[in-house]
């Protein structure tokens, strides 16, 4: 997945970024084709840099509590997220990148570390939360800023149903 995407922004890049118009548009009907896009749509590479670091650890952390459930569970996030965030953006933005699937990884590990309450869990709860804590500030608007907090909320709220979800249930 990581290198698709970074494959992506090269050619974006190159092509001076024409692809971004196929994000996420809010409340637009062509622009619900940007919901399964927009994880592989970034801004540049420092956006896409932004999203690999997370993406990996965190991913992995789900990968391994979800094994086979792992593409579905992806899917349902970047489904969940990006409808989200089509629902309640601005109608003149254009929202991109994998972050929405990155919050909603994170959401997913706090809400199984939370719920399970096992010592595994926890341990990998706590280490989320001072790794990536940071992260729950991306989830309110920031004035200045391109930031999709919309993005970030869905995917957050996403994936703790999601983890909540799996509650108790090992991977099939």
């Amino acid at each position: 997945m990581v290198v698709l995407a970074w494959g992506l922004e090269i050619v974006d890049s190159l092509l001076g970024q024409p692809l971004n118009h196929f994000g996420v548009r809010p409340r637009h009907l062509f622009g619900l084709i940007g919901i399964p896009l927009m994880p592989w749509l970034h801004g540049g590479i420092g956006h896409l840099v932004s999203n690999t670091v997370p993406f990996l650890i965190l991913g992995s952390i789900v990968l391994a509590a979800e094994g086979r459930r792992f593409v579905s569970s992806s899917a349902l996030i970047v489904l969940l997220s990006g409808l989200g965030t089509w629902l309640i953006g601005g109608v003149d933005e254009i929202h991109i990148g994998a972050s929405g699937l990155v919050y909603g990884y994170f959401g997913y590990v706090m809400a199984r570390a939370w719920g399970e309450r096992r010592f595994l869990w926890i341990v990998v709860g706590v280490f989320v939360a001072l790794s990536h804590g940071g992260m729950i500030f991306g989830l309110f608007p920031q004035i200045g800023t391109m930031m999709s907090w919309q993005g970030h909320l869905c995917g957050f709220l996403s994936g703790i149903w999601l983890g909540n979800l799996y509650l108790g249930r090992h991977a099939s």
